[in-house]
């Protein structure tokens, strides 16, 4: 009777530790699950503020870009081409979204640069101190949207690394979290050095 008693007893008592391990483990797979869903979601938000620290500072460049075309006209109206791809490019990137967005972006950092090149070409604008000022304000936003890139970009990379990586990659990969895209140079054209002539 006392060996049967002892074996029940036993029985239940490997029962009830392997309940209490299931409890544990169940509870340890729901705290990584809730843990890295909230750590994903945390670098999902910090790349969005990211996105709309940049989209403040492009708003700011597109209000200047017609205030710098208008000044320019006065002095080059011949010059109408390069004024209107100017203006095409900030219309065009201030409609686009997503990663057109940033290609449009980087179309319009390219017309501007030709619109600064004309400068070289009239004295007197070169000379005008409202061209002069808002062309250092451009220069500031350009300063502005090169930092607000660079700190998007590095939420873009932590955010990536964590939808890559395992174990968060599971999780990750059952709430249908997505790469996102860099904000980078689209051309080999931006990335060559600028040649200076005397």
């Amino acid at each position: 009777m006392l060996n049967c008693l002892l074996t029940v007893d036993l029985g239940l008592i490997i029962g009830l530790v392997i309940g209490a391990i299931a409890i544990i483990a169940v509870i340890a797979l729901v705290s990584f699950f809730i843990g890295t869903y909230n750590g994903l979601i945390q670098v999902k938000n910090l790349v969005e503020e990211a996105w709309a620290t940049i989209d403040v500072q492009l708003k700011k460049r597109y209000d200047l870009i017609p205030n710098l075309v208008e000044t320019v006209k006065g002095y080059a109206a011949h010059e109408s081409k390069t004024l209107e791809s100017v203006i095409a490019a900030r219309n065009l990137a201030m409609t686009a979204s997503g990663d057109a967005k940033m290609a449009a972006e980087n179309a319009l950092s390219g017309t501007l640069k030709s619109l600064f090149a004309l400068q070289e070409s009239y004295p007197d604008l070169k000379a005008n101190v409202n061209f002069m000022d808002l062309q250092n304000q451009l220069k500031l936003i350009e300063n502005e949207i090169a930092s607000a890139r660079r700190y998007y970009n590095g939420t873009v990379k932590s955010f990536n690394d964590k939808i890559e990586m395992f174990p968060s990659n599971l999780v990750a990969s059952m709430m249908k979290f997505t790469k996102r895209a860099y904000f980078e140079l689209d051309s080999e054209e931006e990335r060559k050095n600028v040649k200076v002539q005397f």
